[in-house]
């Protein structure tokens, strides 16, 4: 169990800027745990001043053992995180380490990749817009909204998933809100927050509201309107589902944690290391169809989370549980395990057998992707189209 006193000062010194010392005092209380790749569990802190609560960037590392260069995962992430504080590249603050993606890696040709804004009481987020080529005005498509994790951007992020390339085959809109440094210095979605945690508030205002306005200025079809994300986009997506679930007609959420999972960064810590057992429980009502994705050998979100998300996405429905196992070719095994309420599946999470903090299937085009494992993509966007509202 992390101590708490020490988790408080380690916060303390780090508001004050006293990084180093945090360091240490963080490296002390890790030498007493036992599981496997303690230190690397340590998310990445940025002390701001004037209070502002510090950030916690998910960087990419797994549980035990060497970690492969898998693609589009660059060694130096996987550098110790009190090695890396002495040469600068504290806490991802010099971003993904990725060279930028090309248009071609970004949008199949002959669709468009537009940048957009949006301004509420709670500040402003921009965006990039995914239109198909088979868009036409008054014919309703799906929407899928995708939230970035840690140092990514729009570009980067539909790179490393090619979530445009398979909206082009299934006629979706897609559109990615951009995190700024100004709210999060690692460009971090702030999961860990309680005032970004509440409907019609904070950053999920933010992202219903960008998402309310591609609804308003494109033909979008209101009962297949979708979120996801990876990391802390992906414990955003389930802030997104837990709070909007009148907008949002499903959830895929990637390495990522459960709605209330934390309220601060001593609670962070205790989540991203031991999966987040203080989650917020389900909301009464039917549950929302959620698809998880999670590798078991991650060591920067604890793979119970990915159990926690499940049990916070039901709630209290009956369900019947089947379980599917299976093998990519030269690559992870998996286990697929399906939530069925009466007769409609409501749930699924795929278990990465090897996988460490990165996007199943994903492309090296981008950053923190896994091309050795299932689709991810192809899968969400597959669990999104059988899931639309009902009614």
């Amino acid at each position: 169990m992390l101590n708490q006193e020490m988790l408080r000062e380690a916060t303390r010194l780090t508001r004050a800027g006293q990084l180093t010392e945090a360091t240490a005092l963080l490296q002390r209380m890790f030498q007493g745990v036992h599981a496997p790749a303690a230190a690397s569990l340590v998310p990445q802190i940025v002390g701001l001043p004037g209070g502002v609560p510090p950030t916690i960037d998910l960087k990419s590392n797994r549980i035990g053992g060497a970690v492969p260069k898998a693609p589009g995962i660059t060694a130096g992430r996987h550098r110790p995180l009190f090695d890396r504080a002495k040469d600068g590249t504290w806490l991802g603050l010099r971003g993904a380490e990725h060279a930028p993606s090309s248009k071609a890696d970004i949008v199949p040709e002959g669709t468009k990749f537009i940048d957009g804004k949006y301004s509420n009481n709670a500040g402003s987020r921009s965006y990039k817009l995914f239109i198909p080529s088979g868009y036409q005005r008054g014919q309703t498509l799906p929407l899928v909204v995708m939230l970035h994790g840690c140092t990514q951007s729009p570009d980067d992020f539909a790179a490393g998933t090619r979530m445009n390339f398979i909206a082009e085959e299934q006629n979706c809109l897609v559109v990615y809100p951009a995190q700024p440094g100004g709210a999060n210095p690692s460009k971090c979605w702030n999961w860990f927050r309680a005032a970004d945690q509440r409907r019609d508030e904070g950053e999920p205002s933010l992202i219903a509201g960008i998402t309310r306005q591609v609804m308003r200025d494109y033909s979008i079809d209101p009962k297949r309107v979708f979120v996801a994300g990876l990391s802390a986009g992906g414990a955003a997506a389930a802030i997104m589902g837990a709070t909007y679930g009148d907008l949002y007609a499903a959830v895929g959420i990637h390495s990522g944690l459960a709605c209330g999972a934390a309220t601060d960064m001593p609670s962070a810590f205790t989540a991203m290391r031991n999966g987040g057992k203080g989650a917020r429980p389900a909301a009464a009502g039917p549950a929302i169809p959620t698809i998880v994705f999670h590798g078991d050998r991650d060591a920067t979100v604890h793979p119970d989370n990915g159990d926690r998300i499940v049990e916070q996405a039901i709630g209290a429905t009956r369900t019947q549980k089947k379980v599917h196992r299976g093998q990519i070719p030269g690559g992870h095994g998996y286990t697929r395990t399906t939530y069925v309420d009466g007769q409609r599946e409501i749930l699924e999470h795929w278990n990465i057998h090897g996988a460490s903090h990165a996007w199943s299937g994903g492309s090296p085009a981008g950053s923190y992707t896994d091309g050795e494992g299932p689709d991810a993509t192809k899968e969400m966007l597959r669990f999104f189209l059988q899931h639309p509202h009902a009614g």
